[in-house]
């Protein structure tokens, strides 16, 4: 990984489309260049796993570690038993204190992966820490908030706020005075961090513009002391589409939400036009290597070598290059036809989500089943004479063998004893699952 001057940090930000905002330009990059800072970004647990959009501070986070700078993240295990009414039309669904931990320590192995955190509250590995506002947030009397901390919010200005001010006109929906303070508990954040481990920057999505700023004018008021922040920006796609989205649902950053090859396939299908900004954002190569794979996509867009490079570096990032190499070579071996050659584990994997049938093995003794027969019964024929037309037309493979209309499914047939794969086309797959 190459190394930021900290004095190039906010271009190399800038270049890359993370830097959308800062509380005073100038004021940050003098203090970034003059020696290393702390810079912190929260993450509300409201789920057991973060989406992808969220790896857009992460990232910036990476790479303010580069430049020498200590990353601190803070779970939300506080501010998430109250939820963040920002870029939300309703109120949120509050969430039990053990279903706020849990979420907690599920979320951890993403920071683990992506910032080398030793653990919560540990001391930093290669830079980096990891703490919970629970700790603190879970100590304040209510007294104390309205005393030591309330008395310095205006509510004239609380509720300009686009978040608050949004949901007040609202005939039907309001906010709640719980997502009303929120911006309260997360400025007094920013505050206890600045107290009690030096954090002088904060970085967060620019939904988040409006507590950021909240947070630095109570550093400065109580505290007397200037802090900054800043924001990234909240990505969409080219065609105005939501960023992060599929038709099988949202993209995760834990495998067990998002499979390592599904999350390999959301960089490889992304659009050409998003390629540009996907590939500053979304890896860590220089702009000279990205401006290269650009020409090279220029000259032969069908070899889609940007896709792959960010497919690959996007991976690895997330789930290391052995994870990226089986999803690679799951996506050529789905290119080719050679589905034979996947193992079973990441045959599982590939198929997870593909249209499927279960059937009985007792069926492909002797001779087995006529495929004509078993085409109807799965997704790629409606009717028996649809199954001929396919076969015929040399349209059908089984487990990447062309077949035809005398082709029979045996058990000799089935990967691992257990799959035959059909496929229609080039597009269309069908997983026949015989126990």
């Amino acid at each position: 990984m190459t190394t930021t001057n900290r004095t190039e940090l906010l271009d190399e930000l800038s270049w890359r489309g993370l830097l959308h905002q800062a509380t005073d330009e100038a004021g940050l990059r003098k203090h970034l260049a003059e020696s290393p800072r702390r810079v912190y970004a929260g993450f509300d647990p409201t789920a057991d796993s973060l989406t992808i959009g969220n790896l857009v501070p992460i990232m910036a986070l990476r790479h303010f570690r580069r430049a020498g700078h200590e990353p601190v993240v803070v779970m939300g295990g506080g501010t998430g038993l109250i939820g963040d009414p920002s870029g939300k039309s309703a109120e949120r669904q509050l969430q039990t204190a053990e279903q706020v931990e849990a979420n907690v320590n599920s979320q951890r192995r993403i920071f683990e992966r992506l910032l080398g955190f030793e653990g919560v509250d540990g001391g930093a590995a290669g830079g980096a820490t990891i703490v919970n506002n629970a700790e603190w947030l879970g100590k304040l009397g209510y007294l104390e908030v309205l005393r030591d901390i309330g008395k310095h919010f205006s509510v004239n200005v609380m509720i300009q706020r686009d978040s608050v001010r949004d949901r007040l006109h609202g005939r039907e929906q309001g906010i709640s005075y719980t997502e009303f303070s929120y911006a309260i508990l997360q400025s007094y954040d920013f505050l206890h961090l600045f107290r009690e481990r030096g954090v002088t920057v904060q970085l967060g999505g620019s939904d988040q513009w409006g507590n950021i700023v909240a947070g630095v004018d109570l550093v400065r008021r109580v505290a007397r002391e200037e802090v900054f922040g800043l924001t990234a920006p909240l990505v969409t796609k080219a065609d105005g589409g939501k960023f992060g989205k599929t038709e099988s649902g949202a993209i995760w950053l834990t495998a067990e939400r998002t499979s390592p090859y599904a999350y390999y396939q959301f960089w490889l299908n992304a659009d050409d036009a998003d390629m540009p900004r996907f590939l500053r954002l979304f890896t860590e190569m220089p702009l000279e290597e990205i401006e290269a794979l650009e020409a090279e996509h220029a000259k032969n867009a069908a070899a889609r070598p940007a896709h792959r490079a960010l497919a690959r570096h996007a991976t690895a990032l997330l789930h290391g290059e052995r994870e990226m190499e089986r999803a690679e070579a799951a996506a050529a071996a789905l290119f080719t036809g050679d589905v034979a050659s996947l193992d079973e584990a990441t045959l599982a994997e590939v198929f997870a989500g593909a249209p499927s049938s279960e059937h009985g093995k007792a069926e492909l003794a002797g001779e087995g089943v006529a495929l004509v027969d078993l085409l109807p019964l799965t997704s790629l024929a409606k009717s028996k004479r649809e199954a001929r037309e396919f076969l015929s037309g040399g349209a059908v493979t089984v487990n990447g063998k062309k077949a035809d209309l005398e082709t029979r499914l045996t058990t000799g047939d089935l990967l691992h004893g257990r799959v035959a794969l059909l496929r229609r086309g080039k597009k269309h797959w069908h997983a026949t699952r015989w126990g």
